[in-house]
């Protein structure tokens, strides 16, 4: 994140965060977490990056698995991002996703982490058989805009950029960034301030 200095940055999350599409399981993924860890690195030598991400989880495993763990290393920079693996199940509540992430936000922050987070894109943009799942994006993004709003979270914008369409930022799959992908997200949460 721009403009400061950051001694430990703990990463949160689902397989997004994991790097899949980003590596492989044999040499090792890198995902945007870990190149943003890097970023900072090179600005904060010494700085300490713990990525808990696992792939798979929903917001209430990523919740009750890896907020603990990453309170007790006391980062002061978090990212925060969960909720895609919800929006594909059947049965999808985005006020419980929601939920989950501002406890998240919250709990982080009032321990004094600078926390960021992303919104997703319509991933009906990138893959038409997505369709259905728009709306639930949507519903999403704005519980995710307000429960930063009120806890001071850093939201760095992909849901609206034309960009996110581009076949390029994607695995095959269409549901993870490819290594570009990866590199742009963590570019797009590096320039952020607070």
């Amino acid at each position: 994140m721009r403009g400061c200095d950051h001694r430990r940055y703990v990463a949160l999350g689902d397989s997004q965060t994991e790097g899949m599409g980003d590596g492989d399981d044999v040499n090792g993924l890198r995902g945007w977490a870990d190149r943003l860890a890097e970023r900072l690195a090179a600005a904060n030598p010494g700085l300490r990056y713990a990525n808990l991400a696992v792939r798979g989880r929903v917001a209430a495993q990523v919740h009750a698995e890896q907020l603990g763990p990453a309170l007790a290393l006391r980062p002061d920079l978090a990212t925060v991002v969960a909720g895609v693996n919800d929006l594909l199940r059947p049965r999808f509540d985005a006020d419980e996703v929601g939920g989950h992430l501002e406890a998240m936000f919250a709990a982080l922050t009032a321990q004094g982490a600078r926390v960021a987070t992303l919104t997703f894109p319509d991933l009906a943009r990138i893959t038409p058989l997505a369709r259905p799942f728009g709306p639930r994006a949507a519903a999403l993004n704005q519980r995710i805009r307000a429960a930063a709003r009120r806890h001071g979270v850093v939201v760095a914008e992909t849901a609206h950029h034309p960009v996110v369409t581009d076949a390029r930022l994607w695995s095959p799959d269409r549901l993870h960034a490819g290594p570009l992908g990866h590199e742009r997200i963590a570019a797009a949460v590096g320039s952020q301030r607070r």
